[in-house]
């Protein structure tokens, strides 16, 4: 099975190129994120061609996550939100969160808040729905479900994730506190996809817009997979491909991709 993540940066414009690596890739699962459109104007019928049914969670302008499958898969939405952890605790209305469980894995498909500017409440924003995703992952981690979880955690977990760690050093992706919260989320025996398979390696997922740093390869790696211990067991292989950075009109993004032999998971660990 593979499973690949994609922070698009708008569905709208980058459909065309989403279709394109449906086609030269075939996915079996592929998350999306930073839609930017509400759920009813997610272009679902651009991927029913394709062979693929969509999950959608939507908002307007901001946001939104979408899960595409390939339509012989059985999938089901457990969860759009993440809980409260207090009974005296909003809601979080932002759509940055998708729970599908496809067959026995809950493929979980995260949008995580950027948090800058670092002084202002969107940084505690930021580190309070980490605290709840920490939450709502231990629950899965206790009962022994499995579960992978992909996508945009806006967290740069090491100096050798960025071409300047001391350019990052007081921004919300790679402040401590963040790291921290990130350590945390692997602390509950979670396997880092990308680096537990090339631990030495400097690759990146993420090049802004702005002064070249596309074309100087100055960027960061932000986009993730995480595995729960079943998963992290029957891990094949996992991939950048920078290919769809190079697009005109492209994403400021691009995919990251994991295999895995579903067929070899532990009855045991079965949901």
């Amino acid at each position: 099975m593979k499973i690949a993540s994609f922070n698009v940066n708008s569905i709208k414009v980058r459909s065309p190129h989403v279709q394109d690596w449906l086609t030269a890739h075939s996915p079996d699962v592929l998350m999306l994120q930073e839609l930017k459109a509400v759920t009813e104007n997610f272009p679902k019928d651009d991927f029913t061609a394709l062979g693929y049914d969509a999950i959608v969670n939507g908002q307007k302008t901001y946001n939104g996550v979408a899960i595409l499958y390939k339509n012989t898969l059985n999938a089901r939405l457990i969860a759009d939100r993440l809980p409260a952890m207090a009974d005296n605790e909003d809601t979080d209305e932002q759509a940055r969160f998708l729970d599908v469980k496809i067959g026995d894995i809950h493929m979980i498909d995260i949008y995580l808040p950027n948090g800058n500017p670092v002084d202002t409440e969107k940084f505690d924003y930021k580190l309070r729905w980490m605290d709840r995703l920490y939450a709502y992952l231990k629950d899965y981690s206790d009962r022994r479900i499995p579960f992978i979880i992909g996508g945009d955690f806006n967290v740069i977990p090491d100096d050798i994730d960025c071409h300047d760690p001391a350019a990052w050093a007081n921004d919300a992706l790679f402040r401590m506190e963040t790291r921290k919260a990130y350590r945390r989320l692997l602390g509950l025996g979670l396997c880092e996809a990308y680096r537990s398979l090339h631990p030495t390696v400097q690759a990146f997922t993420f090049w802004d817009y702005q002064a070249g740093a596309w074309p100087q390869d100055k960027g960061i790696r932000i986009d993730h997979f995480l595995l729960s211990p079943a998963l992290a067991d029957v891990l094949k292989d996992c991939a950048i491909d920078k290919e769809p950075r190079s697009k005109e009109k492209a994403s400021d993004h691009t995919p990251i991709w994991v295999t895995i032999d579903e067929k070899a998971l532990r009855p045991c660990w079965a949901a």
